[in-house]
């Protein structure tokens, strides 16, 4: 067998550059990342989205570049079924899934969507807050009660999204009287409509949502919070009607409990199937990492974007004991989400 002189083998060894340790950062380095929004520019699910893609990307072993790809439609489906069905299953594409779809998943209420939310790998919750249905303040419906006496048109945007399922079910259990105004885009879409009087209040959008996007809303009074659904009261809304302090029969308990616990899946980052195991653990550091950066706080605070985070694992088993919960519970929440034909009205001019 012929040798390579010395100087050759140096040569080579020089050029082959140094073995990283770790696959992950040499799988990374070099690469751009997708962060999939599943709304179009603007609102709370954007600017969330947006605040991770400018600091993640440094925590990431390797840092890669991250690139944000807004995909608007059907209430965030498109966006997931691309992401679970469509895209490199590597870690190179991230997106923050509609809080709905666990829920749509659970109760197969959705045809379109294509994808399992349990085979995501989840990567962390931004933040967990309460959704809340309100109306503008020129509606004559100003109170939870009010809404119970007459129709109150709210703007939503497709199936798949909360802001059509909550006001369907507090039609169904609390005898509200929603009419649900279904095909915006997005939520800035239903907020222009609230100020141009098209409709009369939004379906749903979290109290931090309001907070980062729409913060005159709150103080100068625009908005009338009517319920609040979450795991707790928000502490800045006190006297706002919470869902889980409503009185109904003891067997809708269980009903009431599911939705409020759906709640809490929040602003959900996820990343598709079949994402090796030690990229999925990297990517959970590094959303973990990224929460506790001194210029992601910095911006958040500037923003007045509230970060309640949950972990990976945690928000995994939430999403499992929702689409696993007992048949029964499922069977009644399906009923209680889905709108009656005579709720449900098309956006104007469609």
């Amino acid at each position: 067998m012929q040798r390579l002189p010395l100087p050759a083998l140096i040569l080579l060894t020089l050029g082959a550059g140094p073995a990283s340790a770790d696959p992950v950062e040499d799988f990374y380095r070099g690469k751009t990342l997708q962060f999939i929004i599943r709304t179009p520019v603007g609102g709370d699910y954007d600017s969330y989205s947006r605040l991770l893609v400018r600091h993640m990307g440094r925590h990431i072993p390797g840092t890669p570049s991250i690139l944000a790809v807004n995909m608007p439609g059907g209430g965030g489906i498109v966006a997931a079924n691309y992401v679970g069905v469509a895209a490199p299953r590597d870690g190179t594409v991230l997106t923050m899934v509609s809080q709905g779809l666990p829920v749509d998943q659970a109760l197969a209420l959705s045809p379109s969507l294509r994808t399992d939310m349990r085979r995501f790998n989840w990567i962390g919750n931004i933040v967990n807050a309460n959704q809340l249905l309100v109306t503008w303040h020129t509606s004559k419906t100003k109170t939870l009660a009010d809404a119970k006496l007459r129709e109150t048109q709210i703007g939503s945007t497709g199936a798949g999204s909360i802001s059509v399922q909550l006001p369907a079910f507090f039609n169904n259990v609390l005898g509200t009287r929603f009419k649900i105004i279904v095909g915006y885009a997005g939520g800035q879409d239903v907020d222009l409509a609230m100020e141009r009087g098209e409709v009369e209040g939004r379906g749903t959008n979290t109290y931090t949502g309001y907070v980062t996007s729409k913060p005159h809303y709150l103080a100068q009074k625009l908005i009338l919070p009517l319920i609040q659904t979450g795991g707790a009261k928000e502490p800045d809304l006190p006297d706002v009607p919470f869902l889980l302090d409503q009185p109904v029969a003891e067997r809708e308990r269980p009903l009431l409990e599911y939705m409020s616990k759906a709640i809490t899946v929040g602003r959900p980052v996820g990343t598709g199937p079949g994402v090796p195991p030690e990229r999925v653990a990297a990517l959970r550091r590094a959303f973990d990492a990224t929460l506790l950066d001194p210029g992601f706080i910095a911006e958040a605070k500037q923003q007045a974007a509230e970060i309640r985070p949950m972990s990976g694992e945690i928000l995994a088993r939430v999403i499992q004991e929702l689409i696993e919960a007992s048949p029964d519970v499922r069977d009644r929440v399906k009923t209680a989400l889905e709108p009656k034909a005579s709720d449900l009205g098309a956006t104007p001019g469609r």
